[in-house]
């Protein structure tokens, strides 16, 4: 069964795809002479503004979220489950960017207000397999209604090209 996409997810998957070309690689001698001749001011620069604005997604996603008991980790996880059903702990950990050890602890408490099941994998024991319950799926359909509205809003702030202009950032960079 085929879930609502989740639009965090989507643009993720974009960039992911995208970044496996690595761009021009600056670090010739040249290149970083002219780089190191700058004055650096760290609160101006691309990372900050990017870090800046993702935490602000955050905050605000985790306020339109906590009345479900999601928060924006959680409401990814949900989303990469909804997109593979039966996805293990390490393929989650790896979608969401955290470690098996922290997907195992969000897993848990997942499987504790039954947002999520979990099951032995047939062919290895050690795997468990998860899956949205009928709860899960409900819980996810509201929460992507505050996933929209955070994006919405960020779309709005931000110019036409932004998406473009982050891509080709993290391609700059990989």
């Amino acid at each position: 069964m085929r879930h609502e996409s989740c639009p965090e997810l989507e643009g993720m998957r974009y960039v992911r795809r995208l970044t496996q070309y690595k761009a021009t690689d600056i670090s010739s001698s040249t290149r970083r002479g002219e780089i190191a001749d700058q004055a650096f001011a760290p609160h101006d620069t691309v990372g900050y503004a990017l870090k800046r604005a993702q935490h602000a997604m955050r905050l605000h996603m985790d306020r339109h979220l906590r009345h479900l008991g999601l928060n924006a980790s959680t409401y990814s996880v949900l989303c990469s489950i909804a997109e593979e059903p039966g996805a293990s702990n390490a393929r989650l950990a790896r979608r969401a960017f955290v470690t098996p050890q922290t997907m195992q602890a969000m897993l848990v408490k997942l499987a504790e207000v039954e947002l999520i099941e979990r099951t032995p994998d047939d062919g290895h024991g050690r795997i468990q397999r998860t899956l949205l319950t009928p709860k899960g799926q409900s819980v996810l359909s509201e929460a992507h209604v505050a996933a929209r509205t955070s994006e919405q809003l960020a779309r709005d702030a931000a110019g036409a090209d932004t998406i473009a202009v982050l891509i080709r950032i993290a391609e700059a960079l990989s």
